[in-house]
């Protein structure tokens, strides 16, 4: 006969102000099986914990029922305690009673019935719980972390530091990310170049980092603890153990008019090339698509005065598989472009803007490689279209960001704070100018950040304007900036030299894709999801799999270095014990009912479900079936749903509680 513990939370007054909870605690205590109910004001608290535990020892309980909040938020918490006062921890569940009911009720009778009702079906869905095992599966303790930028390089310094191998694949032909393009950083004006260059060298020589650069992930087996990773390593045409990064290559080359991306198209490159003199590694990579010797077949160059003989145009390819135990993802950001999208494309251009076609209006990346000492003007502003220093300069905020016409309703977070950055540069480098901005507000949410915020206006005497632009166009060789003031009232036309748009943080192209390959998901906008916003902001719902940066949202650098150390930090938390035990909430094939139609195989969003075969005494193949491995299964119930000859059952959810369920209202 069971004996069970019903305990009811107030949760403050989130659920005491709809629902009668002593009400329900002396109405459920009535229901067949109940041996013991009470309520409580935090359930949750260490007080709460400490009386569910006594409960299960002096009442001699089997089974428990927790009736409070989400799952989510503290399944593990209850079934930890359970399981301290000597029951097996699945022999607990809880009834939310919060999001369910008090939160969506305003009727105290109506919400307190059913209150009862969601109580007693998890009274009766108890009953039939089982005591499951937990699941032990082996962990091999290296990680992969997928990005090079701040970032990436972070955790992959945290984790190789604390002794464990880490596999750092960037798909660029050097670490940096867009931190390598800065100029300085807020709120300290820091060189950017002199953060990181170290940092990026560290990873260099770090004897527990293996570096793959010009590399790209191609698929991802596997699960938490045991991942298998095939990486595609790019042919860069240049043997990386026999280069010694000379250069001579770089100035020999013919073909010197290629936009250079990383100085964002404002100067050239040659065919063969490192992206900037910091590069990590230092070694050059031919552009295949303007290279002279690949389009047509003459040239060669590089090879010719190459002394070591690094220059290979017979490279190839590699694909190369790698065992992980653990990934994190830390693939940056991108910037949104003003110009005409695809028809049919959610994101929209700014055509008011020009769509981009005005070449002195630019974006906020460009005008950090103005600025910057190692940029193609060699740190002066001035403005691309004829290099003239600009006297007047406008900064537009809030491009493409907040902007629901446009496709993008978030903030871009870090876009205020880097356009006072901008004005203290332009300043500081062009004395006699005069910089403007238009904004709708100023979000400075961090350390010292407003006090920076008002060093712009106050002492570089940049002039904000509250109000928005409606039109920019050309006039000579002036910019028409047509937009409003609304704090008092009127039009606004300035006739600028150079316009700067902070335009919207969004994910890298691609993102999407690779979060097809590993499993995770994404919003709308492609950034990726973590498992919960406030309990687990830097894990995925695939177990094993972390976030770090701005691939999860928009973020600064501070909050992206803490988040990449709080991701290395969970990676060695999983890298603390040999084995990881794991619920054991998993799928369960009936071998003798299955037909081997493997629809089960076809739906499953982890990759759980393999072949097994079914032999006779003498070996003889009798059939074929589907098996669950419990280490990779995620308990989402899509195979048993699936299933139809009914073979597949799911632990924690079996017919018997579903129906039990059912059969109590």
């Amino acid at each position: 006969m069971s004996r069970i513990g019903v305990f009811i939370c107030h949760c403050g007054e989130n659920i005491s102000r709809t629902v009668d909870v002593e009400r329900v605690a002396a109405q459920v205590g009535t229901l067949p099986g109940v041996a013991f109910s009470t309520d409580y004001k935090y359930m949750c608290s260490d007080p709460g914990q400490g009386l569910l535990k006594k409960a299960i020892q002096e009442q001699r309980l089997s089974h428990v029922v927790v009736a409070a909040c989400s799952p989510r938020m503290h399944e593990k918490t209850f079934r930890k305690a359970v399981e301290s006062a000597g029951l097996n921890p699945f022999l607990c569940e809880m009834a939310n009673i919060r999001e369910h009911c008090s939160w969506v009720h305003e009727d105290r009778e109506e919400a307190t019935r059913k209150a009862i009702e969601i109580v007693g079906m998890m009274v009766e869905r108890v009953k039939k719980n089982r005591v499951l095992p937990t699941i032990t599966v082996p962990v091999t303790k290296r990680s992969l972390v997928i990005g090079g930028g701040i970032a990436g390089i972070q955790a992959a310094l945290d984790i190789a530091d604390c002794g464990h191998e880490v596999v750092l694949v960037e798909r660029e032909p050097s670490i940096g990310g867009h931190m390598a393009q800065l100029s300085e950083t807020f709120p300290t004006l820091d060189c950017s170049q002199c953060i990181m260059t170290p940092k990026m060298v560290d990873v260099a020589n770090h004897p527990k980092i293996k570096l793959y650069t010009y590399a790209e992930i191609e698929h991802v087996e596997g699960y938490i603890g045991n991942f298998q990773v095939t990486v595609r390593k790019k042919a860069r045409s240049v043997d990386e153990d026999k280069c010694t990064g000379c250069g001579v290559c770089m100035t020999k080359c013919p073909q010197k008019k290629i936009p250079n991306t990383f100085d964002r198209n404002l100067g050239m490159r040659p065919a063969i090339y490192v992206p900037f003199p910091q590069a990590v590694p230092n070694t050059p990579v031919i552009d295949r698509e303007n290279c002279t010797k690949f389009k047509t077949g003459k040239c060669g160059v590089c090879q010719k005065v190459c002394g070591p003989g690094a220059v290979d145009y017979e490279q190839e390819d590699q694909l190369i598989v790698e065992p992980v135990g653990a990934i994190v993802v830390a693939t940056g950001f991108d910037l949104y472009s003003i110009e005409e999208k695809p028809k049919g494309s959610p994101i929209k251009g700014y055509g008011e803007f020009g769509h981009g076609k005005i070449p002195d209006v630019i974006d906020g990346m460009t005008f950090e490689r103005l600025a910057s000492a190692s940029g193609p003007t060699g740190g002066k502003i001035l403005r691309p279209s004829d290099g003239r220093e600009p006297k007047q300069i406008v900064f537009i905020q809030c491009v493409g960001s907040r902007a629901r016409e446009k496709g993008i309703s978030y903030c871009s977070k870090i876009c205020c704070m880097y356009t006072a950055k901008h004005t203290m540069l332009y300043h500081h480098k062009v004395h006699d100018g005069q910089a403007y901005v238009f904004f709708m507000d100023a979000r400075t949410p961090g350390k010292s950040y407003d006090e920076f915020w008002r060093r712009s206006i106050e002492e570089e005497e940049a002039v904000y304007i509250r109000g928005m632009v409606s039109r920019l166009y050309q006039k000579g060789d002036k910019i028409v900036v047509m937009g409003s003031d609304i704090a008092v009232g009127v039009q606004v036309e300035i006739e600028a030299d150079m316009v700067v748009l902070a335009t919207a943080v969004q994910p890298q192209k691609g993102a999407d894709t690779l979060a097809q390959k590993l499993g995770i998901s994404y919003d709308k906008y492609h950034f990726y999801s973590e498992a919960h916003a406030k309990l687990r902001p830097v894990e995925c719902a695939t177990a094993g799999i972390y976030l770090a940066g701005a691939c999860q949202g928009p973020k600064d650098i501070p909050d992206t270095v803490s988040q990449a150390s709080a991701a290395a930090a969970k990676v060695m938390t999983l890298f603390a014990k040999d084995k990881l035990e794991r619920e054991p909430i998993v799928a369960k094939v009936r071998e003798a009912g299955c037909v081997g139609c493997f629809y089960c195989q076809k739906v499953c969003p982890y990759g759980a479900v393999e072949e097994k075969e079914i032999r006779d005494r003498q070996g003889n193949l009798v059939k074929v079936v589907a098996y669950v491995n419990p280490g990779v299964c995620g308990g989402c119930g899509t195979c048993q749903a699936t299933c139809p000859s009914k073979s597949v059952e799911l632990d924690g959810y079996t017919d018997e509680q579903i129906v039990a369920m059912i059969e109590a209202l």
